[in-house]
């Protein structure tokens, strides 16, 4: 990851794993973009929120990310630098 690129990191351990991330991180990579890197990574240590996926250098945090909303997170913050608020991680973002 150069200094301009994005990385998205998807936890493919084990509890998350087992509530999609292996999907998730496939979703990421059918929608690429120029300047980002998707890939898997070990545990986030936010276990039992997951899938979880973390967007750098941004430190973004998306928690129970289902294929289905990947779309947004690429066209809204990979694509348009404005996070999707109603997916972030409570514990790291305020709702607002």
């Amino acid at each position: 990851m150069t200094n301009n690129e994005k990385c998205v990191q998807v936890c493919q351990n084990r509890t998350c794993r087992k509530q999609g991330a292996k999907e998730v991180l496939a979703a990421f990579e059918a929608s690429p973009v120029p300047g980002v890197e998707v890939k898997g990574s070990s545990c986030l240590g936010q276990c039992g929120n997951g899938p979880m996926v973390l967007v750098l250098p941004d430190m973004v945090w998306y928690a129970h990310l289902q294929p289905s909303e990947v779309s947004s997170i690429v066209e809204k913050h990979l694509l348009c630098g404005q996070p999707v608020t109603k997916m972030l991680y409570h514990r790291f973002h305020v709702q607002r």
